[in-house]
């Protein structure tokens, strides 16, 4: 029988295709961006996805939802700010408003009390206020119920067989009557290069398309394309003429990627960065395959709204490696009072 997984704010559904491929069996999955929600619905139409705020669902909701299934674990990135500010002037992470929708995935952990929960968030959060973050997050994690024991580590998706710089915390835990610990997937020395994904693609000129969905090219303005005319693969805005040059702005941008490194990190906005070899942004399609999606998973949305959607998700491949791992564990675990919680959430 299949695990079962609930994914909170799914988004396009990164970490969903990565525990599908693992053969995890979905239970419910929560998006409050309609437009991207569409991306969702399209490649996983046998999901029931609920388009809602998350504030919006009560307990009585999340216990119609999961039925009698047993949620074996809940997976997420719960969007988290404030760190910039967050304990100048006397705020914890826990307090700022901005993290509400933290405490929503730490409230649904407390309600389904799943056997494993795995959050993915920024960096940022392992170091904040030299550490003092991390551990008010594990603290609330562990003030859920259930025991829940949880670890963290800051993983680079280059060092998974991913062709990008991408580093992002992923916060484990696994419930007290588990009778095993989580590892995280191990490291590979293989370096992919930002080529190797996307070279065998159709090569296109600014504003031209294909018949690759995803795969068209933004149109850019003559006045950028001079600009970018003159980068060298690998090279930055230094390579520009003086008096053509930016002079304010993003050092990430008018840079081109290096054909024979991993792609810097995919944000929601990469229009000022160029291909390594070609005049112009890159595709959505090649955005996608340096996030490890594969062709025939379709994005919705306007340009930008598929940017967001692909720079905000977890690349697939790395998902999938975590869930071979949380696999692992749950196989390996000796449930010694499962049923007790199970009458508790049901009892509540």
């Amino acid at each position: 029988m299949a695990y079962k997984y609930i994914d909170l704010f799914c988004g396009a559904g990164g970490l969903s295709l990565g525990f599908d491929s693992a053969h995890f069996e979905n239970v419910f999955a929560v998006e409050y961006n309609a437009d991207f929600a569409k991306t969702y619905a399209r490649n996983f139409p046998k999901h029931n996805l609920i388009i809602d705020d998350i504030r919006n669902i009560d307990n009585n909701r999340i216990k119609e939802l999961v039925g009698n299934n047993e949620v074996d674990v809940i997976i997420g990135g719960p969007p988290c700010q404030g760190f910039s500010i967050a304990g100048n002037i006397g705020r914890t992470f826990i307090d700022d408003e901005r993290n509400k929708l933290f405490k929503e995935f730490v409230r649904f952990v407390a309600y389904v009390k799943p056997r494993m929960f795995v959050m993915e968030n920024v960096a940022a959060m392992a170091t904040h206020l030299k550490g003092k973050t991390i551990k008010t997050i594990i603290k609330a994690f562990e003030n859920a119920g259930c025991g829940y024991r949880v670890k963290y580590e800051v993983l680079n998706s280059a060092n998974y067989g991913i062709a990008q710089e991408r580093r992002r915390i992923v916060v484990v835990g696994i419930r007290s009557d588990i009778a095993s610990e989580f590892s995280y997937p191990k490291k590979t020395d293989e370096v992919i290069p930002i080529k190797a994904v996307i070279d065998d693609l159709p090569k296109l000129e600014s504003g031209q398309g294909s018949e690759i969905p995803n795969h068209t090219a933004m149109k850019h303005s003559v006045q950028m394309l001079e600009k970018m005319s003159y980068v060298k693969d690998g090279g930055n805005r230094m390579d520009i003429p003086k008096e053509l040059r930016p002079k304010s702005g993003d050092i990430r941008k008018y840079i081109r990627y290096d054909s024979t490194k991993p792609s810097v990190c995919v944000t929601g906005d990469m229009r000022k960065i160029f291909h390594y070899e070609q005049n112009r942004a890159l595709t959505a399609r090649e955005l996608a395959r340096i996030q490890s999606f594969p062709d025939d998973f379709v994005f919705e949305g306007t340009s930008i709204q598929i940017q967001q959607q692909i720079g905000n998700a977890v690349p697939p491949k790395l998902a999938y490696q975590i869930a071979l791992k949380v696999e692992e564990a749950l196989d390996n675990g000796k449930i010694s009072e499962g049923k007790l919680y199970r009458e508790q959430r049901e009892a509540s």
